[in-house]
């Protein structure tokens, strides 16, 4: 056996050891990238460069931006005036709550970019509410899942500052135009699943809001959704940049929380960026620790092997990219979001760009896909929020949410074969 295919061999098999004995995910990239190193002799200080080096970027300045604009709108009372702005419009339709936390979490997700941070904010007030109301728990629990998913493809999601660094720097703007009518359309899925579910099982109608607190209602939710609006308003208008654009939500989301709002008082700062700052060493580590882990991956020539390994079974373009989803699919079971992009994006992206699939195309259905992968057991990052939420059994939960988990793969292989869903905005707006 030659020296590269045992490389490869300790790679993928300390990878998998370190992942089944619970090592946290970038200890157990930096790890196998070490062990591989020292089996092929290169120098240890290459690992410690190329971690440097993966974070060695101007572009990573927007994660932490979007990071703690995120944080002190989500401290800040947001979610329950995005709640009454989405109630106006369908709270008063059968199952009206369920449509209201479909949109309330897209309405939050183009704030705060974050799955989690959707669910455990928007899902604090309405699933204690629809469970008052009388709607099932468990279906509380699936419905609110499955709709923060939106907040992974809804601009400005974090995620897609991650797959523009692991592709080698596709434009950001690109992939937060990409990413709006997949959003979209992944809402009207989800409130046709959940009105079908709630006129089955006869929930109930919202309450009237009276007349009277309607402008409060609009111009406090406005407010709000006028940090998504300053945010892609900004980039698409060429104003500024992605990292500029963090850094202005920051700036309105402080003002706007602790002077307009007035719901937390300004020595919360503290607490907003103890968490800020934990979430963004997590995330700046693990882009670290998978720059390095790619450069080995490339070093071994593993892209190219697994280019030839798809090549190899067919050479239609349709079914490469049906394994490709059914791979990442099965992968966002056991591993978080993050990392996944960061791992597989570079082992991929050789495969789809043979097939002439666009980078920012792919980089919407990768996310969307991975989002998906949130709601799965075992890791299912945000179906656990949404079950400790709703004190529901992990099991219930991921029943309730099947119907909503069907409907999200719809939409993903409508987005995998039909490209100009993705694509219009971004040829639309970027080709001026």
């Amino acid at each position: 056996m030659s020296t590269i295919a045992i490389a490869t061999m300790i790679l993928t098999v300390s990878f998998i050891v370190m992942l089944i004995l619970r090592f946290p995910i970038a200890l157990t990239i930096a790890g196998s990238t070490l062990l591989t190193i020292i089996y092929l002799d290169i120098p240890w200080i290459v690992v410690g460069q190329r971690m440097v080096k993966g974070m060695d970027s101007y572009s990573l300045l927007a994660i932490p931006f979007f990071i703690l604009a995120g944080q002190i709108m989500s401290e800040g009372g947001l979610a329950t005036r995005l709640i009454n702005m989405a109630q106006l419009f369908v709270g008063a339709i059968r199952g009206g709550l369920g449509l209201v936390t479909c949109i309330a979490c897209m309405f939050f997700g183009s704030i705060s970019g974050s799955a989690a941070a959707d669910a455990s904010s928007i899902g604090s007030v309405l699933i204690p509410a629809m469970k008052k109301k009388g709607y099932k728990p468990e279906f509380t629990v699936g419905l609110t899942s499955a709709a923060a998913i939106q907040g992974v493809v809804m601009p400005p999601s974090h995620n897609m500052i991650l797959y523009s660094l692991a592709a080698g720097g596709v434009s950001v703007s690109a992939l937060f135009l990409a990413g709006i009518i997949p959003c979209l359309i992944l809402l009207a899925a989800l409130m046709t699943t959940a009105f079908i579910i709630a006129k089955k099982n006869n929930f109930p109608k919202g309450d009237p809001i009276p007349f009277s607190e309607i402008p409060k209602i609009l111009r406090e939710g406005f407010l709000a959704m006028l940090t998504g609006v300053i945010i892609l308003g900004g980039i698409f208008s060429g104003w500024f940049t992605a990292t500029e654009a963090g850094a202005i939500a920051c700036l309105y989301a402080f003002i706007l929380t602790f002077f307009v709002y007035k719901d937390v008082p300004l020595s919360h700062c503290v607490v907003i960026l103890k968490k800020t700052f934990r979430t963004v060493a997590m995330v700046l580590f693990l882009i670290a620790a998978s720059d390095a882990f790619g450069w080995i991956l490339a070093y071994l020539k593993v892209p190219a092997m697994v280019t030839d390994l798809f090549l190899g079974i067919t050479d239609n373009p349709y079914i490469i990219l049906l394994l490709i989803n059914i791979l990442l699919l099965i992968l966002g079971a056991p591993m978080d979001m993050a990392p996944l992009i960061l791992i597989m994006t570079p082992i991929l992206y050789p495969v789809v760009t043979s097939l002439g699939m666009d980078p920012v195309h792919f980089g919407v259905v990768m996310i969307l896909n991975l989002g998906i992968g949130l709601l799965t057991p075992p890791v299912g990052t945000v179906l656990f929020v949404g079950c400790a939420i709703g004190n529901v059994s992990v099991d219930k939960g991921s029943r309730a949410m099947m119907p909503f988990f069907f409907a999200m793969i719809g939409v993903l292989f409508l987005i995998t074969y039909v490209p100009d869903i993705v694509m219009w905005l971004p040829n639309m707006f970027l080709d001026k």
